[in-house]
């Protein structure tokens, strides 16, 4: 009973709204009863007619995704870590990357509860991590080549850097005329 009221609602904004293509369906009143096992009756659930539009999911490119990690271990890793990307984030901004949805973080520290400390004294090793979208690829290599440069160039005991750059395809949802829509079928034999 309960994995038929789940799927019944997954994913439902408006229950009262749900817009399908051949209907708005309305769930807000809707009843299930238990017939016997694995068996239930859904009833009271009531619609509106089709709606002008119809939704479409457009894919589409945006940027690219630059991302750059380097591990320290020991003694005020923790410390080298955020140096570390602190250090980046100044080199970037000079270079003038412009970079949105820019993440510094510390993996093993901050990457998940956002600057909670941990709950007694420094990590033995973190992680600090880089990574930012960008338009074009170029800027988007900046970042990892900013974070593999720490090697050489920033606090002492980084080690293991790995570099990554990849496409970002996004999707977004519109709503389009339903009357500007014109459906085919094409068969294709071998």
């Amino acid at each position: 009973m309960r994995t038929c009221a789940q799927q019944l609602l997954y994913e439902v904004h408006d229950p009262a709204g749900y817009v399908t293509p051949d209907a708005i369906a309305d769930f807000s009143r809707a009843r299930l009863d238990e017939l016997g096992h694995d068996a239930v009756a859904v009833s009271d659930i009531t619609g509106r007619p089709r709606p002008a539009t119809l939704k479409v999911s457009v894919a589409y490119r945006a940027g690219y995704l630059g991302e750059g990690q380097i591990s320290y271990a020991g003694a005020q890793a923790a410390t080298r870590g955020q140096l570390a990307l602190d250090v980046v984030a100044e080199r970037l901004r000079r270079r003038g990357i412009a970079a949105t949805d820019i993440r510094f973080e510390l993996i093993g520290v901050g990457a998940v509860h956002r600057g909670a400390a941990p709950a007694r004294g420094e990590p033995a090793e973190v992680r600090a991590r880089v990574a930012g979208r960008t338009a074009d690829r170029d800027q988007a290599e900046w970042i990892g080549h900013e974070v593999a440069a720490l090697w050489l160039n920033g606090p002492a005991g980084g080690a293991g850097a790995t570099t990554h750059v990849h496409e970002v395809i996004a999707v977004a949802s519109v709503l389009l005329p339903r009357d500007r829509i014109t459906t085919q079928i094409t068969m294709m034999e071998s």
